[in-house]
């Protein structure tokens, strides 16, 4: 066991193999197939974590520690990642078909994203192993996240992106400091690329398929969402919802989540924890469908505005089924205009901008709630994974154009007019 933490060690999803908590990144048996799993002590941390100790604690990531593979002593990074709000959008439930619906929104966090929360944790580790460079593969947010959280720490940092990744994304990552390359292919020629290159070189690999401790960050919105339905001045009447809607791309987000609601049930601090939905693009769905089809994962093209979610061979696949299965969940797909009508509505609705992966979840609620798996005296919560100004292009094409006019009253009044007419 790890004195200065509770992790006791890592264990493969394939064999079932255990290491030493250290610096690995797969299961050396069974290579890019064998993800690892960090295990913990928790009859030690129940007996340890107490409710008192909570509630002496900054709200933030951390506010869980002991369910974190990360030194007590070791500095934290200097930005506040975590405690993001959760609202309360009556108009929005009403538009997909709920009783209730919460939104998370995560654009919050330093970049704007669910992902600082893993990167928070990755480059406390990249430290820890003795690392003065990260990188990672990334389709956006995990990278502008590892920038940013890697220049809080003065870490030096990598990013190896995809062809289309989108340029608000990339020049986030530039203004961090990192050195930014662009791979001519997809996202899979991309982390292939990041693999070798962290190899050759002796860099620390961030990319949160294959590192695992980066799933553990990801975990601390687990952890925030029991205690903010549960712990003071809770949400929903002190009730977790009925369902948690995630959006899938590798697995690691909702994979993570999970296992975060499962933690806080062993250590006793919930009854039970929703079920949850797993919400995949159409053009960019293996794992919903090696999840009805019980088989492993076939990989796939991509075809999707949801670039954050467009992975076509997902690493943490196993994690996110085991998760969805665990909670007695299901899984759906959307089409991109679900996506972008998505955006106009938890915008329009709700008063948060979403970009497409980050409101995926909330156009699989109303298809959830169109098959008939989410009812409609339900309360659900979703988590918004990144904000809309990440991809102002696709944001524009949801949005549509402003309207031109001259400069007098009598032009405002026809614009006024024809609004009047359509609304009617």
């Amino acid at each position: 066991m790890n004195k200065q933490n509770f992790t006791t060690s890592l264990k493969c999803f394939v064999c079932q193999k255990e290491y030493p908590p250290e610096h690995i990144y797969v299961c050396p048996t069974c290579g890019l197939q064998g993800i690892l799993d960090v295990q913990y002590d928790y009859d030690r941390i129940k007996a340890t974590l107490t409710s008192d100790i909570i509630a002496s604690r900054q709200f933030n990531q951390w506010r869980f520690r002991e369910f974190l593979p990360v030194s007590f002593t070791a500095p934290l990074p200097n930005l506040h990642v975590g405690w993001t709000p959760v609202y309360n959008v009556e108009r929005l439930a009403q538009a997909v078909g709920v009783r209730q619906l919460y939104l998370k929104d995560d654009g919050r966090n330093p970049t704007n994203s669910f992902k600082d929360r893993a990167s928070a944790v990755g480059v406390m580790k990249a430290v820890e192993f003795g690392f003065d460079t990260v990188a990672a593969a990334s389709t956006g947010n995990a990278a502008s996240s590892l920038a940013g959280l890697a220049a809080s720490m003065g870490l030096r940092s990598y990013i190896f992106v995809p062809q289309r990744a989108p340029q608000p994304k990339v020049t986030q990552l530039l203004i961090f400091g990192a050195t930014v390359l662009r791979v001519k292919g997809s996202y899979e020629n991309a982390f292939d690329m990041c693999w070798e290159a962290c190899e050759n070189f002796g860099w620390y690999n961030r990319s949160s398929g294959t590192n695992p401790y980066l799933v553990e960050g990801k975990k601390t919105g687990g952890h925030e969402i029991a205690e903010q339905f549960t712990g003071a001045g809770a949400l929903n009447g002190g009730k977790l919802p009925d369902w948690l809607v995630v959006s899938i791309g590798d697995g690691c987000t909702i994979g993570g989540i999970g296992k975060g609601l499962q933690e806080m049930k062993l250590a006793g601090l919930i009854p039970e924890s929703p079920r949850l939905l797993g919400v995949q693009a159409e053009g960019a769905k293996p794992i919903l469908e090696a999840y009805y089809s019980g088989n492993d994962l076939v990989p796939s093209e991509t075809n999707t505005i949801a670039d954050s979610i467009a992975v076509g061979t997902p690493r943490n696949w196993r994690r996110a089924i085991q998760q969805v299965k665990l909670s007695n969940g299901e899984m759906v797909a959307v089409s991109d205009d679900e996506i972008l009508d998505a955006m106009r509505k938890t915008a329009r609705l709700g008063g948060v901008f979403g970009e497409p992966a980050g409101v995926t979840g909330v156009a699989g609620i109303k298809k959830a709630v169109e098959k008939g798996i989410i009812k409609s005296n339900e309360t659900v919560l979703t988590v918004i994974t990144g904000n809309g100004l990440k991809d102002i292009q696709t944001a524009m094409t949801a949005a549509g154009k402003e309207i031109e006019i001259e400069p007098d009253l009598r032009s405002l009044e026809n614009v006024i007019s024809k609004q009047l007419q359509t609304d009617v």
